[in-house]
């Protein structure tokens, strides 16, 4: 065994995360230290090739490596076979075989998994925009958001927020504090993206009374049915100022209401690009 870990380059025509996996789930069938991973990404053409494996190629000259074009893969595979270069071949034989299952020769596409999880990319981003633009944060980037929700609280402003973001929406929430006026930028947003979220005082008193309870703590007048309607009249007359449409959400749940928003934003309006 080594003194030092041995390195398993990563060789890969787009980024090297298919390699980078199984290298992973490989190299942990060993102990510890025995391997280190180093991503060779990006190589395009034959003379980068040549120019991996020349500068890394040292005393194991070990690669793990995801080729998609053909002439890179065959060139691969003659210096493994001239001897020196030891190598596995992570996309090759699945290729080949689903190639000779179908009797169709395959795209030959660089990154084409990462293509295939672009809209994975896209639902995490609209997710870290959620989080980001929660309960009012960084009202300037109202206007990037696909969906603008208010409401008083306990409308479930952020659960639809983060329902919406895992479907690909740039979602934004703004609670609206009776006695204490929204930020400017709601104003600004195209009020076809915004909505306004109500429920009955009754409901709204009991989710607040266990949100109380759940906490340790207590509010004053935070359950009150009175303080409540005065909660929502303000909230209505903020709604009506932005012309947004009103969306109930007492007594359903989170996913019946927001497929009810999606269909509104589908209706008139693109997601975001």
């Amino acid at each position: 065994m080594a003194d030092t870990p041995i390195t398993v380059h990563l060789l890969s025509d787009s980024l090297g995360e298919t390699a980078d996996a199984v290298a992973r789930a490989s190299v942990a069938q060993f102990p510890a230290g025995t391997f280190r991973l180093e991503r060779l990404p990006k190589v395009t053409s034959v003379e980068d090739l040549h120019q991996m494996i020349g500068q890394h190629c040292g005393e194991y000259c070990i690669f793990f490596y995801t080729l998609g074009e053909e002439h890179l893969r065959a060139e691969m595979e003659r210096m493994m076979e001239e001897g020196g270069v030891k190598g596995v071949d992570i996309l090759g034989p699945g290729v080949g075989l689903l190639s000779e299952v179908v009797q169709m020769p395959p795209r030959g596409v660089v990154g084409a998994l990462r293509q295939a999880d672009e809209a994975y990319f896209d639902r995490i981003e609209a997710m870290e925009f959620a989080i980001k633009h929660d309960d009012g944060r960084n009202p300037a980037g109202l206007k990037e958001a696909d969906v603008v929700l208010v409401g008083v609280s306990r409308t479930s402003k952020t659960p639809l927020s983060i329902y919406l973001a895992s479907k690909g929406f740039y979602a934004a929430n703004v609670p609206l504090v009776r006695g204490t006026q929204p930020p400017d930028e709601l104003f600004e947003v195209d009020p076809r993206r915004v909505f306004g979220l109500v429920s009955s005082a009754a409901v709204l008193s009991e989710v607040r009374t266990k949100r109380m309870a759940e906490l340790g703590t207590y509010v004053a007048h935070y359950a009150d049915l009175t303080d409540i309607e005065k909660d929502l009249d303000e909230a209505r007359a903020i709604m009506r100022r932005i012309g947004c449409l009103v969306v109930r959400t007492d007594n359903r749940a989170v996913e019946e209401t927001a497929q009810e928003i999606i269909r509104y934003l589908r209706g008139g309006l693109e997601t975001h690009d």
